[in-house]
């Protein structure tokens, strides 16, 4: 296919699943910048001087879009390792060898920063689950299962775990721009003539 006309099924693929990453992540990590300056416990004039404040959703609608869109967001992500497994595989070969040390600055930025992105997700995944099975403290009235750390070690590790990820999901995003403002042309270009294209066989099969 001509690039300058459209995008290849293989390209248009690779979009959708990168912008179904993209949405859910903004979910997650905006309902995580609200469980980071409203944290959780406490109880109304007690020690959580933020108790009740509603922030345009219920504090429980939060906590619903964070523990459920980021569970299809780790889905989402295991789909985007499984489709780029084949470029996973050739650079870890690539370091474990040392002939990562042969590419440009550029592509080794792009690697590492991958990789930090990559095991800062899967460590803020591995809590989030611990999380969701677990359950939250309920301002200290749960008991704390002390699943290998204390409750309050895992929030910190999904915490800041989170915290990485979206400062290295800015550099990566930023870095990969260009591609994203290009690809995402296209593929609107081509339903803008998708649509006409159907609008005029209906007309001729009425």
């Amino acid at each position: 296919m001509d690039p300058k006309k459209g995008v290849t099924t293989l390209t248009r693929k690779n979009w959708l699943i990168d912008f179904s990453l993209f949405m859910t992540a903004i979910v997650t990590g905006i309902s995580g910048i609200y469980f980071l300056y409203l944290p959780d416990g406490g109880f109304q004039g007690g020690r959580n001087p933020m108790y009740g404040i509603r922030i345009i959703f219920l504090r429980e609608t939060w906590e619903w879009l964070h523990t459920w869109i980021g569970v299809a967001m780790v889905v989402i992500a295991l789909v985007h390792l499984i489709f780029h497994w084949k470029w996973v595989k050739s650079m870890f070969k690539r370091v474990i060898s040392g002939a990562s040390k042969q590419l440009n600055p550029r592509a080794r930025y792009n690697l590492w920063l991958n990789a930090v992105t990559a095991l800062s997700f899967l460590v803020c995944a591995a809590s989030g689950f611990y999380f969701l099975f677990a359950g939250a403290s309920e301002g200290g009235r749960a008991v704390d299962p002390m699943f290998l750390f204390s409750r309050t070690a895992w929030d910190m590790i999904h915490t800041w775990s989170g915290v990485v990820i979206l400062i290295a999901a800015i550099l990566h995003f930023a870095i990969h721009w260009r591609w994203v403002v290009n690809v995402t042309k296209k593929v609107f270009s081509r339903a803008e003539r998708i649509v006409p294209a159907m609008a005029t066989i209906t007309i001729q099969g009425e």
